[in-house]
């Protein structure tokens, strides 16, 4: 990914468009088809040392890069750039690193979603307290709860590979659009060497709704890996302690006190997620631009772009990592499970109190007077309503206080997920 966006990979890429666009008009009998033979024999992509030199007298990148290029051509030189724009290149450029970088993240997505799925499975009939506003709920268990991040980066997946394909464009279309300088064909016949599109319409610059759609999309899977790893915070806590990160063999936690064991990583997930969620802003900010164009999306852009690859990127390894390290702590699940004295039964002492004939207010009330009681005394709830007749006299408790009802229906959404994997083995063979 570093490589992509540093400055040799972007004038790699700058040349690639420079050639292309020379293969267009060589194809349409402007410039001489020798002449361009021999530049693409002798042009290589300046250093960014000698484009940095020229640039100290131009004031202007891409002119420094034509004449780094230009100076090694000899008289063919001169076709060099011919009839093109600075943001013909660039904005064309930019397309051909935002797909090579773009593979990079869907890679990152697949490993992730491989790693969550295994992990799934493997901690399919683990219970675990269900949390609502961070209090006891019911039970569920960690493979279901790894399960629904298995769906949502098969979401973040599908809406990336969408917003790159709505990237897999090129322009060179001239100063304001029109191609009074250059000709369609040569758009045409150099989107096709490079693999993209020509944009249907373009001013100087392909407009950047595109980009704030990429740049949002980014956004919106760093938000996924940010709840993914705000979760394993949680439930490292110590008063928690059902997870642990991976450890390393004489890593320290702490500079001062020789016990901890942080959860370091997924703290970094979640940090560089506001890292891409303000390129987001940035991205969004950048589509309203003066007449044909100015420049004022240029400068933020060449910041936020790679920041927002490099950034998402680097969450999704370290979530990878993070994954398919995890230690799990059943026991301590279970222990955690039962430390609210079983009221996660309530609600299924309140059904059957309905089903027995009582209104669901009164069942609601009868039950929650022996919730309450149960949590402020730290008695077992299951035993408060057994020693009262007006609930053990209707229902069967020893049916209401089964565990195993809370995942007698696991099969239905691990099912759903098999399939999902089926298909995506289908799509990847």
């Amino acid at each position: 990914m570093a490589r992509i966006w540093s400055d040799e990979g972007r004038f790699a890429r700058w040349l690639d468009v420079e050639l292309a666009a020379l293969e267009g008009w060589a194809e349409i009998g402007v410039v001489p088809a020798e002449a361009v033979a021999e530049i693409a024999a002798k042009a290589q992509a300046p250093s960014p040392e000698r484009v940095a030199a020229i640039e100290e007298l131009t004031h202007h990148d891409v002119a420094a890069f034509v004449d780094a290029v230009a100076e090694e051509l000899g008289d063919p030189g001169r076709w060099f750039h011919y009839g093109l724009t600075s943001s013909d290149v660039v904005d064309t450029a930019l397309m051909l690193q935002i797909r090579d970088a773009g593979a990079l993240i869907v890679a990152g997505l697949e490993r992730a979603f491989a790693s969550v799925v295994a992990r799934a499975e493997e901690q399919r009939e683990t219970l675990q307290i269900g949390r609502t506003h961070g209090i006891h709920a019911e039970p569920t268990t960690f493979g279901l709860k790894l399960a629904g991040w298995a769906f949502e980066l098969d979401r973040d997946r599908t809406r990336l590979e969408r917003a790159l394909e709505g990237m897999r464009i090129g322009k060179l279309s001239g100063a304001v659009g029109t191609y009074s300088a250059t000709d369609p064909e040569v758009e045409r016949v150099a989107c096709e060497r490079l693999g993209l599109e020509p944009a249907p319409s373009s001013t100087q610059i392909l407009q950047r709704d595109r980009h704030a759609e990429l740049l949002s999309t980014l956004a919106i899977v760093a938000a996924s890996l940010e709840k993914f790893a705000l979760e394993v915070r949680h439930l490292a806590r110590t008063e928690v302690a059902e997870v642990q990160e991976p450890f390393g063999q004489g890593q320290k936690g702490s500079s001062a006190m020789p016990h901890k064991r942080n959860p370091v990583v997924a703290e970094r997930i979640c940090g560089l997620a506001r890292v891409v969620r303000a390129a987001a802003m940035v991205g969004l900010e950048n589509v309203a631009l003066w007449h044909e164009r100015d420049i004022s999306h240029s400068s933020a852009e060449r910041v936020v772009v790679p920041d927002a690859f490099l950034a998402l990127d680097y969450m999704l390894d370290r979530f990878g990592w993070l994954v398919e390290g995890l230690v799990v702590r059943p026991e301590r699940m279970r222990r955690n499970l039962e430390s609210s004295h079983g009221l996660f039964f309530s609600q299924r002492v309140l059904l059957a109190l309905v089903e027995s004939g009582l209104t669901r207010d009164e069942a609601y009330r009868l039950v929650q007077r022996h919730a309450l009681r149960a949590w402020d005394e730290e008695q077992d709830f299951r035993e408060l309503v057994r020693a009262d007749r007006a609930v053990a006299g209707r229902v069967d408790l020893d049916a209401a206080f089964d565990l195993n009802a809370y995942t007698r229906h696991l099969d239905t959404v691990f099912e759903r997920l098999r399939s999902l994997v089926r298909k995506e083995e289908t799509v990847h063979a």
